[in-house]
């Protein structure tokens, strides 16, 4: 177990590397209960997330889910959010572990978080892993959200994910989640940590809140301008529009690292032996047998360039590559 976001959550439960080869292979399932949920039940809570947070909320229509998010004044990213519109009109508004509060702030609603629980399951086999469990769980298509009942338990089941691989994800009664993580064991799901959730989102290619998203990191200097709809109303958008006029001073880049020493967190990124950046998240890729790192570099370092990262006092060359790795 290991601490994260104010919540014990599991590191490994037979180890990381193996954890992740089965989500990429078959099927694994993670406990995500940390993720927060605000729910918004009245009437203007579709117009307020319209003009609050990124994306444009009427691209879609209850029984999707949409990924956003709630910027800062100076077009900062406080948190990256997904938002499951159920088909009774309820948004439930899902923010990452320390964030709900400011999200409920932004939003008003009610925080259910406590009352229940959330499990991943993700894979090339998850739904027909799942459809053992509940044959309606398959049937869950991608950014689908519906609500279905699983041995007399009410649940919400979206085809949503943080992996790079198909699956869905489960908000069932806290009471119930232990039976259920049970039944989806036995379907042959399995359990997954903390630790091999870290290294599949980063073969995907897939933001954290904390390392390659934040209050001084802006959605355009993430590579995540398709989030924005500029044609709307939101918090941060003048900010925003500056930015894109003026051209980002920084960018977010994947570096492919020749070896098996992983870069980290804070390793710093050279190019013609000149410091020009920093890695937000570096480890070891399972699938490719080599470290992958996520940087922030200036914008003229693109794909195919040259660099070194340093790890531990080694200069260990790397390349800048497309995302995802995987």
């Amino acid at each position: 177990m290991a601490p994260f976001g104010g919540w014990d959550m599991p590191l490994e439960y037979t180890g990381t590397i193996s954890e992740h080869l089965a989500c990429r292979q078959t099927c694994a399932m993670f406990d995500v209960s940390h993720l927060g949920t605000v729910r918004l039940t009245d009437g203007d809570a579709a117009q307020r997330v319209h003009t609050t947070l990124t994306n444009d909320l009427h691209k879609i229509a209850p029984g999707r889910a949409q990924y956003t998010h709630l910027l800062n004044t100076d077009g900062g990213v406080l948190d990256d959010i997904i938002i499951w519109w159920r088909h009774d009109g309820t948004l439930d508004v899902m923010p990452n572990a320390s964030n709900t509060s400011s999200v409920r702030e932004a939003l008003g609603g009610d925080d259910i978080t406590s009352e229940r629980a959330v499990i991943a399951v993700q894979g090339p086999m998850a739904r027909e892993t799942a459809a053992v469990v509940c044959p309606e769980f398959a049937e869950v298509g991608r950014f689908r959200v519906a609500d279905l009942v699983w041995n007399g338990t009410p649940c919400t089941v979206a085809g949503t994910g943080y992996t790079g691989e198909p699956g869905i994800e489960i908000s069932v009664p806290a009471e119930s989640a232990s039976d259920l993580w049970t039944a989806l064991a036995a379907a042959g799901a399995t359990p997954a940590g903390l630790g091999a959730r870290d290294t599949l989102r980063l073969e995907a290619g897939l933001p954290l809140h904390g390392q390659e998203l934040g209050a001084d990191i802006s959605p355009l200097q993430a590579g995540l301008g398709w989030v924005i709809a500029f044609d709307t109303e939101f918090i941060g958008k003048p900010a925003l529009l500056e930015e894109r006029k003026n051209g980002v001073t920084r960018h977010l880049v994947g570096i492919s690292t020749e070896g098996r020493r992983p870069p980290r967190t804070g390793s710093r990124v050279l190019a013609a032996g000149a410091d020009v950046g920093e890695v937000t998240s570096g480890n070891f890729s399972p699938v490719l047998q080599h470290g992958i790192a996520m940087a922030f570099v200036p914008p003229e370092i693109s794909i195919e360039h040259q660099v070194q990262v340093s790890i531990r006092g080694t200069e260990v060359a790397g390349t800048i590559v497309t995302m995802p790795f995987v």
